[in-house]
This record gives C-alpha cells, structure tokens and sequence, in this order.
C-alpha cells in the first residue's frame, strides 16, 4: 500500500512536531514546511495528495499561498485543509479555495476524519 504524502505548513515548530508525529502514526508520509514562501516549491517537488495549511503565517499567509496554488495549473486541484484559530478563518479558508476547515487549537480525530475524507473521495 503506497502511503499518501501530506504537507503541513505553519510557522510553529511545535504544530509541525506533532502533526508530522501524528499523521505519520496514521501511515501518512509528512513534509512540514515552516516557511510559507517555500510552500509552492515543495509541493512541485514532493507532490504531496493533501496540504494542510496554517492561515496566519508571516510573510505569505494561508489565504494568499492558496490562492497561489488554486492558479497554479499542476497543482490548482490538491484537496488543502486550512487549520486557523482565527473565529472568521473558516469563511476566508472557503473564499481562497480550501476544500475543509480545521479550528485550533484542533482536535486530532477530527484532522484524521477530514484527511481521509478527503483522500478517499
């Protein structure tokens, strides 16, 4: 069974560490990304089957590097869940394209749901 490849991208070190430990007890192969400019570079070269995406980073935000990916032909289809603690972050995640929503601070189960939701449809 050939695992699918998620890429997490926020500028927290301690989100990274435990979603990259989380998804890959799951039996997903994790990249993090902690620089958001980096991001679109990654995901040409990993070509990940799902992003998980923070919205408030410095430099790009969440919203504008979305936005980068949905106009970007190779890769404008790659299902991306937008996680934000921000009350508005799920209405901004579904203006830029996320196709799901995840609040912080999150509930593990709940990623896991959404991930796979999204991989298996």
């Amino acid at each position: 069974m050939n695992s699918k490849k998620i890429i997490v991208c926020d500028d927290d070190q301690g989100i990274l560490d435990v979603l990259q430990m989380l998804l890959e007890t799951e039996g997903f192969t994790v990249f993090t990304e902690i620089n958001s400019t980096n991001l679109i570079k990654q995901i040409q070269n990993n070509t990940p089957d799902l992003i998980l995406l923070d919205l408030w980073m410095p430099l790009l935000s969440g919203d504008q590097v979305l936005k980068m990916i949905r106009n970007t032909e190779e890769i404008k289809d790659m299902p991306v869940i937008v996680l934000s603690a921000s009350v508005d972050g799920s209405d901004i995640a579904a203006d830029a394209g996320a196709n799901d929503f995840v609040a912080k601070p999150f509930d593990l189960d709940d990623i896991i749901f959404k991930i796979n939701n999204l991989l298996n449809n």
